[in-house]
C-alpha cells in the first residue's frame, strides 16, 4: 500500500516542478496588490474543485483577507454580482475546455478584473482566453483509469494553499491578526497561551 502513496507523491512532485515559478511569483504579487488595494480574490470551480476552492477561501478569511467562492454554474444565475472591478478571479479547470468555465471567462472579460487560470493543459481554449495562467503537467490521476479528479485536485489544493501562504508572507502578516480570528478551538487555545 505504501508503494501506491509513494507513486502518487512522485507524480505530485513532478507536477509541482513543472510549474512556472516566475508566473507564480507574479501571481502572488498581483494577489497582494489586489488585497492591498481593498479588493478581493474570487475562486471559481466545478465538481471536485468546489471543496478545494472552499479551503482556499477559508484560509484567506482566517488570515483576515477578503476571498469568495463563485460556483461556476451559479455565476450566471446572479452570483456574478460578487465580482467587482479590481478583483482577482481564479478559474480552476483541469482541461481548460469545460464549457461552463469558458462561458464564465468570456463574461468576465467584460469586467475590469484580473483573471488567472489554474489548469493542467498547456494549449486550451482557456489558456488562449486567459494569458495569466498556472499550468502544471500531470501524467496520471492516480485512479484506476487516469480520469477521476484525484491528483489534479490535490495539486490544486497545494498550489492555492501555497498562494495563500505566500500572500500572507509578502504582506508581513502578524500573528496577532491571525489570533484575532481564532478565539476558539485548539488553535485559539494555543494562540492565547502564546500571548
Amino acid at each position: 500500500m505504501i508503494s501506491y502513496f509513494e507513486k502518487q507523491l512522485k507524480e505530485i512532485d513532478e507536477s509541482i516542478h513543472s510549474l512556472d515559478e516566475n508566473a507564480f511569483k507574479r501571481w502572488v504579487k498581483e494577489a497582494v496588490d489586489t488585497i492591498d488595494s481593498g479588493h478581493k480574490i474570487v475562486v471559481s470551480g466545478l465538481g471536485k474543485n468546489v471543496p478545494i476552492c472552499d479551503k482556499f477561501v477559508g484560509s484567506m478569511i482566517s488570515l483576515g483577507m477578503d476571498a469568495y467562492f463563485l460556483h461556476t454554474n451559479s455565476a450566471v444565475h446572479g452570483d456574478m454580482g460578487i465580482v467587482k472591478d479590481g478583483d482577482m478571479v481564479i478559474i480552476l479547470t483541469k482541461s481548460g475546455e469545460t464549457s461552463e468555465s469558458v462561458y464564465l471567462a468570456n463574461l468576465l472579460m467584460e469586467r475590469k478584473v484580473n483573471m488567472w487560470l489554474l489548469s493542467f493543459v498547456r494549449e486550451s481554449t482557456l489558456t488562449k482566453l486567459i494569458p495569466n495562467h498556472i499550468i502544471m503537467d500531470l501524467k496520471h490521476e492516480g485512479d484506476l483509469w487516469n480520469i477521476m479528479p484525484n491528483n489534479s485536485t490535490t495539486l490544486n489544493l497545494i498550489v492555492l494553499q501555497g498562494l495563500a501562504m505566500q500572500i500572507a508572507k509578502e504582506r508581513n502578516m502578524d500573528i496577532a491578526e491571525f489570533r484575532r480570528n481564532h478565539p476558539g478551538g485548539h488553535i485559539g487555545k494555543v494562540l492565547n497561551e502564546e500571548k
